[in-house]
């Protein structure tokens, strides 16, 4: 039975921050990745669909680094919100991240036709900057590793009329 992530910060962010083709909920045409918390770790469960294909049977590395990107930026969501004394769903908004560098390494090639684990684990370096370590397994084996350097994000990001 397929993993799934029951309450995801992303079903929670505000319309205007909705879009991001990796994770935006309100992106027809997106991936629609969701992070939510697994004890103290994030987790994001994805499947990769046909066209996302590097070679017949692998996953296209470009998918894997928008996971890694994607849930880095998700988890510092989650955990400055959770530092703030919110869950998703207690009906406050949690604050929004933009990434400030991403790393990943490719362990193996990452095999088509199976549902993709991501697990992050989040730690504060400074009041507005979280490190997310993130590691994509497939059947259980590890095939990429990264590394997420998220910032708040900053107010002129809001929407421009």
């Amino acid at each position: 039975m397929e993993e799934i992530v029951l309450h995801a910060v992303q079903d929670i962010y505000p319309d205007d921050f909705a879009w991001c083709y990796g994770c935006g909920r309100l992106n027809e045409g997106g991936h629609h990745f969701r992070t939510g918390w697994q004890g103290e770790q994030t987790v994001t469960i994805y499947t990769p669909k046909e066209e996302h294909t590097a070679i017949p049977g692998f996953v296209y590395g470009g998918l894997i680094a928008s996971l890694v990107d994607c849930h880095g930026t998700g988890s510092a969501s989650l955990a400055l919100h959770r530092k703030n004394g919110h869950e998703v769903g207690d009906g406050v908004e949690p604050p929004r991240f933009v990434t400030g560098s991403l790393k990943v390494d490719f362990l193996k090639p990452t095999p088509q036709g199976v549902p993709l684990k991501v697990v992050g684990t989040v730690t504060e370096i400074h009041p507005k900057k979280w490190r997310v370590d993130v590691e994509v397994l497939a059947n259980d084996t590890p095939c990429a590793r990264g590394e997420v350097i998220a910032v708040v994000m900053p107010s002129t990001f809001a929407k421009k009329e």
